[in-house]
């Protein structure tokens, strides 16, 4: 274990930690010294991951749509270490695609186990483990689809705009102990979650988040593709002694997508009144 860092002697459980985010946010710990307990279903991506990751990631598979998986996974990493500092809810997919004049009841109800109850069960085993725990701190990933359509399709929107009031709400419900909940919300970011759930694979995969990370970087003032390590880095300081005095919140990860329409940020894109400057213009030459 690294003897400096921001999470020096912490204890930190990670979900969907074996690839994108989820991997990116348990090397970023455990290089500051963490103790990281990094989960997912993929074993052998975990197994990778805590081979090869720097400092002390010790992998541990859980299935975060099964409550019993979750509780094992909190009360095995506090076994081990004597209690949990810090929980990153990262675990997720895209969820059911079909709109809501489509949707089945169980796909609906899958999507929300996964994005959701996943989080709130994660949360309810974890805490018994952080309750005198100094700086104790929880994150959960929502999504720029929680602030409105358009980003995702419709349940996993829903699902994500849930997990914003329920860490306000368990915020509040926390605050009594001295544990911090707070989210972060991720735009576009280049991992295997669009992939995945368009089950793309090999050749195809690469090149469809090639498309992705050029769509997502014209599509927003800062012009390039999110990379998981964004993320991490804001996870990293909701989860550190720097935001000690911020609970209940939510950070934007998104280069800016969800400031404006383009023509807002970009200036060779015209709006509505330029565009109407330019016909008043165009009338008056005629």
């Amino acid at each position: 274990m690294s003897e400096s860092g921001r999470f020096c002697g912490k204890t930190v459980v990670i979900t969907g930690a074996a690839s994108g985010i989820g991997a990116e946010a348990s090397r970023l710990f455990a290089s500051e010294g963490a103790v990281v307990f990094a989960s997912d279903i993929d074993a052998d991506g975990g197994a990778d991951l805590a081979a090869n990751g720097p400092g002390d990631i010790r992998f541990r598979r859980c299935d975060v749509c099964d409550p019993a998986d979750i509780k094992a996974l909190m009360d095995h990493a506090a076994s081990e270490t004597g209690g949990i500092d810090v929980v990153f809810n990262n675990a997720g997919a895209g969820g059911a695609r079909a709109p809501i004049d489509e949707i089945e009841p169980e796909e609906w109800d899958q999507t929300f186990n996964l994005l959701m109850r996943s989080v709130a069960m994660g949360i309810r085993y974890a805490v018994p483990h952080m309750k005198g725990r100094k700086g104790a701190s929880i994150v959960n990933v929502s999504s720029v689809a929680a602030v409105g359509p358009g980003y995702s399709p419709t349940a996993y929107a829903v699902a994500k705009a849930g997990v914003l009031h329920l860490t306000k709400c368990a915020a509040t419900d926390l605050a009594q102990y001295g544990i911090r909940v707070n989210a972060v919300q991720p735009g576009f970011i280049n991992t295997n979650i669009f992939t995945s759930t368009l089950e793309f694979s090999g050749e195809a995969e690469r090149m469809a988040k090639q498309v992705i990370a050029q769509m997502s970087s014209n599509a927003q003032p800062v012009a390039r593709g999110g990379q998981p390590r964004d993320i991490a880095e804001a996870v990293a300081y909701l989860a550190s002694d720097a935001a000690s005095f911020v609970t209940g919140t939510s950070i934007i990860v998104d280069g800016g997508i969800t400031l404006g329409p383009r023509h807002s940020w970009d200036p060779e894109e015209p709006g509505m009144f330029e565009a109407l400057e330019a016909m008043e213009k165009a009338g008056k030459t005629n």
